[in-house]
């Protein structure tokens, strides 16, 4: 792989603050240090791991940061350029309560059917334990197990009681729940 360009053009540059929150010198400091620690202009997944590594260094935080890697990842090539890395930031940072909980939604919903069924919340939530080391231990023990806390979330969220929750039933049961509010909120500290 080459190097990318050097600077954002002037399309460019008007086209990302047109799908994102940030400015025109905003957008330049994230391409300059995209650039810098991705000088062809891709992340790879196995590079996403290693910077979510340096955010949680207590625990294994790979299953997590694939996740994560295959939302930031919009086209589903198996790389992230940088218009698909700072907008996924835009929302995760910067987004209205509504955006977060959409691409939240598409976190947890990893085969992309358009609802949430408890294998996938589970293996979510058991690489966010991996990811937070022990922790974990510190829960509440309703919640103490990856197990516990589905079950918790589907008894507030999973209103029909089908077995998987739709996006409405996600963004109404997160409305209920301060905890994921408050991850939605994970970000903002890091931008």
């Amino acid at each position: 792989m080459g190097k990318a360009q050097s600077k954002l053009t002037t399309e460019q540059l008007v086209d990302l603050q047109k799908h994102t929150y940030f400015d025109k010198k905003e957008l330049q400091q994230w391409y300059k240090g995209f650039l810098k620690d991705c000088p062809s202009g891709q992340l790879e997944k196995n590079e996403f791991q290693k910077i979510y590594k340096q955010f949680f260094p207590f625990g294994d935080s790979s299953g997590f940061a694939s996740y994560v890697f295959n939302v930031f990842d919009e086209n589903k090539n198996g790389i992230i350029d940088f218009k698909e890395f700072i907008c996924a930031l835009s929302i995760t940072s910067r987004g209205r309560v509504d955006e977060k909980l959409l691409w939240t939604f598409q976190l947890y919903d990893i085969d992309n059917d358009g609802r949430i069924n408890r294998e996938e919340m589970l293996r979510i939530v058991e690489a966010i334990y991996k990811m937070i080391g022990s922790f974990w231990q510190q829960l509440p023990e309703d919640e103490d197990t990856p197990e516990k806390r589905v079950q918790k979330i589907f008894n507030l969220m999973d209103l029909d009681q089908d077995g998987c929750l739709s996006m409405t039933e996600f963004k109404e049961g997160s409305k209920k729940d301060p905890t994921v509010l408050q991850a939605l909120g994970l970000y903002n500290s890091l931008v």
